[in-house]
């Protein structure tokens, strides 16, 4: 079970202190490694280890206790991670898988991997394939996403999760499996609102390589190369007909405007009807 809790402390991208808080379950057991309880009450607090940048920008670790039925586990300095939907809801099917705790690396690591088939703004029902992979290692941050490179996946109905990218300078490859069948959980959709809607587990087998790439493109220096059996990962939405196989693509033009230095913020605070849903 201790295991169990470190797997479920999450953080953001800005400081937290939660309240103390109490969760009936809605739905009867779904996992093998815990005995469902009439009720779980946790409060914590965190502070900055990692976020969306080099070390230096927001990030966090947790402290403070869950209460699961009758036992209590508390924990201090605990790895951690969360992160915020910013939109009206998830994508229309995706995936996901993130860890922190790895073997066979000197000092900490951090990954952070995700992607869909997303809706873009506008009348008609157009979609995207749209994919990221973020690495914390040795103070940096290595970032793969559209804009900057091409990711590709091959991500199994269940039980398999391939991802690679390159974004000019490095490359990364994480590969994922779990017999574990997994726990159905809740999700935000834009047609029905929070509903069953994916399936994920903490405990997938997970291998993760990076590299400098050489004056040539070839994957050159190898930075990192470790393992875990504590890695979180999710399938969601679909439909899920058989293994999703896709990569991201990007025109040039697009990417020149993603780049360009815009006030999103002050954008949408002068025209509020602009603002997406969750923003």
């Amino acid at each position: 079970m201790k295991d169990t809790v470190t797997r479920l402390l999450r953080a953001d991208n800005q400081h937290l202190v939660s309240e103390p808080k109490t969760l009936v379950p809605a739905i009867k057991r779904r996992t093998t490694y815990a005995e469902t309880v009439k009720t779980a009450r946790w409060e914590y607090s965190t502070r900055p280890v990692y976020g969306w940048g080099d070390v230096g920008s927001r990030q966090k670790s947790t402290a403070g206790w869950i209460e699961w039925g009758e036992e209590r586990y508390e924990f201090q300095n605990a790895p951690s991670y969360c992160e915020k939907n910013w939109g009206g809801g998830f994508p229309r099917k995706w995936f996901w898988v993130q860890c922190n705790v790895f073997k066979g690396a000197s000092g900490e690591v951090g990954l952070t991997c995700g992607g869909g088939l997303r809706q873009l703004p506008g009348l008609n029902e157009t979609f995207e394939n749209a994919a990221l992979i973020g690495v914390h290692y040795g103070g940096i941050f290595y970032e793969f996403v559209p804009w900057n490179g091409i990711v590709e996946w091959e991500v199994a109905q269940w039980g398999y999760w391939h991802v690679t990218a390159d974004n000019g300078t490095h490359k990364v490859e994480l590969e994922a499996s779990t017999k574990d069948p997994g726990t159905t959980l809740r999700a935000p959709t834009t047609e029905a609102g929070l509903t069953p809607a994916c399936k994920d587990t903490c405990f997938a087998d997970l291998t993760l390589k990076l590299w400098e790439k050489g004056s040539n493109g070839s994957e050159g220096k190898l930075i990192l190369d470790v393992t875990s059996n504590m890695a979180a990962v999710e399938v969601g939405g679909g439909p899920w007909f058989n293994t999703w196989k896709g990569r991201t693509y990007t025109p040039e033009i697009i990417n020149r405007a993603l780049n360009l230095p815009v006030d999103v913020d002050g954008i949408l605070g002068s025209f509020p009807l602009l603002k997406p849903p969750g923003l």
